[in-house]
C-alpha cells in the first residue's frame, strides 16, 4: 500500500505538482487533526478535505456479525465525522473550505445484506447535507459534497467474509464496476465549480447497472 501512494507522490512531483502522503487512522480524531496540520504546514493553508475510508463487510442481519457492524460505524461513519471535526475550526476561520466524503447508493437505497452498511452512508450523507445547511445559515462559504457511488472497482469486496455475500458481489462488480478513475473525474467537477456553486449530491452508476 505504501509503495503504491509513494508511486502516486512520485507521479505528481515528476509532472511538476506537489504531492505528499500520510498514515492516519480516521476512527482517531486526533490523528484526523495532525493530517490537517501537517496539511497546512507543508502546503501552505488548506483547501479541500476527501474523506473516502470505508469498508464493507455486509452479511444478513440475522447473523449478528456485531463486530462487523462496529467497525462499518467507525471507519465509515465516525472517519467522516472526525475529518468534518477536524478541518471545521479552519473551513470556519478563513471562511471557504470544500468538504467531500463518499457515501454510497446503499445510503440512497436499502439493499438485503448491507443494513449497517447503509445506515453508516445514510448517516453521512445526513450529517453532509447538515454541514452544508449551516455554513449557509453561518455565512461560512464552506461547500459540501457527497458522492454516491454505485459498483466501484475498489477493495471494499476484499472485507466481506460472508462468503456467498462475498462471491455473488465479485461476481455482480465483474460485470457492472467502473473504475476509480469515473469516481476521481466527478471530484474534480466538483472542485473545480466557482466557489459560489456546490455540488452538493452526486450518485455515480455505472450505466450498465439497474
Amino acid at each position: 500500500m505504501w509503495a503504491k501512494l509513494q508511486a502516486v507522490v512520485d507521479e505528481i512531483k515528476a509532472a511538476g505538482g506537489q504531492a505528499s502522503y500520510r498514515t492516519v487512522d480516521v476512527t482517531d480524531l486526533q490523528s484526523v487533526k495532525d493530517l490537517v496540520a501537517a496539511a497546512q504546514a507543508e502546503f501552505g493553508g488548506l483547501d479541500v478535505i476527501y474523506n473516502n475510508a470505508g469498508i464493507m463487510p455486509n452479511s444478513p442481519m440475522s447473523e449478528v456479525w456485531v463486530d462487523e457492524w462496529n467497525a462499518m460505524i467507525e471507519i465509515d461513519l465516525k472517519g467522516v465525522l472526525n475529518g468534518i471535526a477536524a478541518v471545521l475550526p479552519v473551513f470556519k476561520a478563513q471562511k471557504h473550505g470544500h468538504i467531500i466524503a463518499t457515501s454510497s447508493v446503499a445510503g440512497v437505497k436499502n439493499y438485503v445484506g448491507s443494513g449497517v452498511y447503509g445506515a453508516a452512508k445514510w448517516g453521512v450523507r445526513n450529517a453532509m447535507e447538515v454541514t452544508r445547511m449551516e455554513s449557509a445559515n453561518e455565512g461560512t462559504n464552506i461547500r459540501c459534497t457527497t458522492l454516491c457511488p454505485a459498483a466501484i472497482d475498489t477493495e471494499l469486496l476484499d472485507h466481506i467474509g460472508f462468503e456467498t455475500m462475498a462471491a455473488n458481489m465479485k461476481a455482480f462488480y465483474k460485470q457492472h464496476a467502473l473504475s476509480p478513475e469515473a469516481i476521481a473525474r466527478v471530484v474534480n467537477f466538483a472542485v473545480d465549480q466557482p466557489a459560489e456553486v456546490d455540488i452538493s449530491e452526486v450518485t455515480i452508476y455505472p450505466t450498465n447497472q439497474a
